[in-house]
């Protein structure tokens, strides 16, 4: 989705931004349809992205309804209200203070909304708290703590969408 971004924003390329999309929004429906923790983290940051007014190009919209038509047609994983909130709402707060002016001025809050640091903590306690569905670290009287690899792969996630934007801007711009 980075890519699309900067496609739409840098170059003002509507067509390949919208392409990227479309691809960006096949790869995110077929994880959301086959893994319950990439549904609460991509339906996420989409509830996130909506209720921050950050659908903002034609790309965004185009891509916005290819996910939820091909979610529709894969089928979703029963979700937690809960849990889906609590990964939607730190997707809006991350959006909120990304590329906020105001809130800019302070250096530690530039850091930490340019990268979305919210969204980390929150699957974090997520991961921590076991309430995601992935590899289990340790348990205590009968309760997991610290499953990992669904904030592990998040992380690679986010570093994948770090280096796109660092790829547009070295070699694709």
């Amino acid at each position: 989705m980075k890519l699309s971004d900067d496609e739409y924003d840098e170059k003002s390329n509507k067509k390949i931004a919208i392409v990227i999309g479309i691809l960006s929004a096949v790869a995110i429906a077929y994880l959301s349809s086959n893994n319950l923790d990439a549904s609460y983290i991509f339906i996420g940051i989409l509830i996130g992205t909506l209720l921050s007014f950050k659908i903002d190009g034609i790309h965004h919209i185009v891509t916005f309804f290819t996910f939820l038509f091909l979610l529709f047609i894969l089928g979703m994983p029963s979700l937690s209200l809960a849990t889906l909130g609590f990964c939607a709402f730190s997707a809006f707060i991350d959006e909120i203070g990304n590329d906020n002016k105001r809130i800019y001025k302070n250096k530690f809050f530039k850091v930490f909304f340019e990268y979305r640091f919210t969204m980390k903590i929150a699957i974090f306690i997520l991961s921590f708290l076991s309430v995601f569905q992935s590899f289990t670290c340790f348990q205590i009287a009968n309760f997991d703590f610290l499953s990992i690899s669904t904030f592990f792969y998040f992380l690679l996630f986010e570093i994948s969408y770090e280096l796109a934007g660092f790829t547009f801007k070295k070699y694709l711009s």
